[in-house]
């Protein structure tokens, strides 16, 4: 089956969820730099407003940076800190619930980390509710490759503490959180008939694998994947989008 003969097949109420980092934003050095292709966007926004359809993102990203670097607003939703924080309009995250021990493992894991990465050109931490992530990418290999074995010999091997490894990132979280758990629980609660997701991060793998018959699942760009299927970049991945939008909205769907 073609990709275009998997997204045909996308009736009935679909969540559409969508990674945001490397899939509708480019990979870029600086963080806080990231948006959406405007491609991408348009097509986002015309999903989010076709009948049946449920558009939300779901990142490794805190809740309000996702919010702000995105440039999104309802009617898109969005879930942060890979499933820990929940938007407006969805299930409350676990993340805005930690308990007295949870809270004190936090304050313990950031003021590890801290002291581990102090000295580390290039090396960056990531404050979230939930925990800390250990940014790598404009380190130099040897020394992204130093502070991550440092950090999966410490505190990744903590007890209460939840580790994540993306690309050139470690997110340490004080409860289990993953993407794949996120989209499972949205899911539910929205009571979609099917789902469509895209990412291209190895964190997203554990949606990937848990895609049932009738999901359409979408890997952006290179590496080994569950995927079913495979865009090549970001502005592919709008082209895929804008395409389901059109279907969506087209007649014979759901509310139309």
């Amino acid at each position: 089956m073609s990709l275009e003969e998997a997204l045909a097949g996308l009736t009935g109420t679909l969540l559409v969820a969508l990674d945001f980092d490397g899939a509708l934003a480019p990979i870029v050095p600086v963080p806080s730099d990231a948006r959406p292709l405007p491609e991408a966007a348009a097509a986002v926004r015309a999903l989010a407003s076709a009948p049946g359809t449920t558009v939300v993102l779901v990142s490794g990203r805190g809740l309000a940076d996702l919010a702000e670097v995105s440039g999104f607003a309802e009617p898109v939703r969005m879930v942060g800190s890979h499933g820990g924080e929940y938007g407006p309009g969805l299930a409350s995250g676990a993340a805005d619930l930690l308990d007295d021990e949870q809270q004190a493992l936090k304050e313990k894991l950031t003021l590890a980390l801290v002291d581990l990465v102090e000295g580390e050109p290039g090396v960056a931490l990531e404050h979230k509710p939930a925990g800390v992530a250990v940014h790598v990418r404009n380190a130099a290999p040897e020394v992204g490759a130093r502070v991550l074995d440092a950090v999966r010999a410490g505190p990744a091997t903590w007890e209460g503490v939840d580790p994540t490894e993306g690309k050139a990132v470690i997110d340490l979280a004080v409860l289990q959180v993953s993407k794949g758990i996120a989209v499972d629980a949205l899911r539910e609660r929205l009571g979609a008939d099917a789902v469509f997701f895209a990412g291209d991060d190895v964190t997203d793998e554990s949606v990937f694998t848990r895609l049932r018959e009738g999901d359409v699942g979408v890997k952006v760009g290179d590496g080994p994947t569950a995927a079913a299927f495979h865009v090549a970049d970001p502005a592919a991945l709008a082209r895929v989008l804008a395409s389901l939008a059109a279907a969506r909205i087209g007649p014979g769907r759901p509310g139309s």
